[in-house]
């Protein structure tokens, strides 16, 4: 009788004890982003948690990083990480693009299988990183996101890693592009990896050479100004397996409707594809420019969506890609048929994107 009091005390001891780490592990993230368009009225605290845990994705682990004060009060990035079981140094970084996060589980492990340690980072204000306090995705100038970077950049090197490759898409493609030329021969990484990079605005002529800076200059004197994203649906449909794609992701990080963007992020995109192409030539590592094969003109769904960039023009964007680096340094590869994110887009465009990335890294 005494033993079977004793087990049953264990028992419910490590229930309780299981429950309270399952408890304190989904409590390091926000996982709900209610009253995000409504001004915050608390106390700006840091949460006192800089070890690395369980992440989301099943068999990950995160680490949130301490990136001091920004504009808004504290910030924070967040590493994640899948280790390779086979020594390796080998590493990839993946930075994400506007109204995004890391998700793509199956990609960190397609590196990881193939014999390279996968990393990715959220960077301040998306994701696993935002604080209450926070608007989200918001940036006054894009150069904040390279703290972040060379913060995940330091781990990885931490982690024994000598031979490294820098990817981002879309607003990521543009950050890691931009930190390629900012940093030149200091870049500390060996190749650049861009998917549907946010070289140049989708826009015509007008709004891309005088409303879009006007804006962009007004936004340092009114930065919370905000211009509202149209109401479409149409990419998000192409994704979301619960509708006609093929993956699943929390929508309060990855929403379906694009929040408002203020001026001043405006201002620091503009800034950045500007001060990139000034840059352009001090770009001293090999990079890859991947854009789709065609551009998808229209707001609300329709699977026209699942064939081609619904968010930026594949064509400026080679345009702009073909300037990057010199010649020796610069591969442009098109995509048949592939979305906004390449390595989401249904097969086999999505396989001969993730092809052309391994071909890149294992050519330079």
């Amino acid at each position: 009788m005494k033993k079977l009091f004793l087990y049953t005390v264990a028992v419910i001891s490590a229930f309780i004890v299981s429950t309270c780490i399952l408890q304190a592990q989904s409590s390091r993230f926000y996982e709900s982003w209610e009253g995000w368009n409504k001004k915050y009225k608390g106390t700006k605290e840091m949460p006192d948690d800089w070890d690395w845990g369980p992440d989301i994705l099943p068999g990950y682990e995160s680490k949130f990083i301490n990136q001091g004060e920004a504009f808004d009060g504290p910030v924070r990035s967040t590493v994640i990480r899948l280790l390779s079981k086979k020594p390796t140094k080998k590493a990839f970084l993946y930075v994400h693009g506007f109204n995004d996060y890391f998700f793509q589980d199956e990609w960190g492990k397609e590196f990881v299988d193939s014999g390279y340690n996968f990393y990715a980072v959220d960077l301040r204000r998306y994701g696993r990183s935002r604080l209450p306090w926070q608007y989200p995705y918001n940036v006054r100038d894009q150069k904040e996101y390279f703290a972040d970077i060379d913060s995940a950049l330091n781990i990885i090197r931490r982690d024994g890693n000598t031979d490294i490759t820098l990817g981002g898409h879309s607003t990521g493609g543009l950050t890691v592009a931009y930190y390629a030329a900012y940093r030149g021969a200091r870049i500390g990484v060996n190749r650049v990896v861009t998917d549907s990079p946010f070289l140049a605005w989708n826009f015509n002529p007008f709004t891309r050479k005088v409303a879009a800076p006007m804006i962009g200059a007004f936004g340092k004197i009114i930065p919370n100004a905000e211009v509202k994203q149209g109401h479409c649906d149409g990419y998000a449909y192409s994704l979301l397996k619960q509708y006609d794609g093929e993956w699943e992701y929390n929508t309060d990080w990855k929403m379906i409707y694009s929040p408002p963007v203020k001026w001043s992020w405006i201002g620091a995109i503009d800034g950045a594809q500007k001060d990139l192409m000034r840059r352009k030539e001090h770009i001293t590592v090999p990079i890859l420019i991947m854009t789709s094969s065609r551009k998808i003109e229209g707001c609300n769904y329709t699977p026209e969506f699942l064939t081609g960039d619904a968010v930026l023009d594949p064509t400026m964007i080679r345009r702009r890609g073909e300037q990057l680096a010199d010649s020796s340094r610069r591969t442009v590869c098109v995509i048949d048929s592939g979305i906004h994110d390449l390595i989401l887009s249904p097969l086999p465009a999505r396989e001969e994107a993730r092809s052309e990335i391994f071909k890149f890294i294992r050519q330079h």
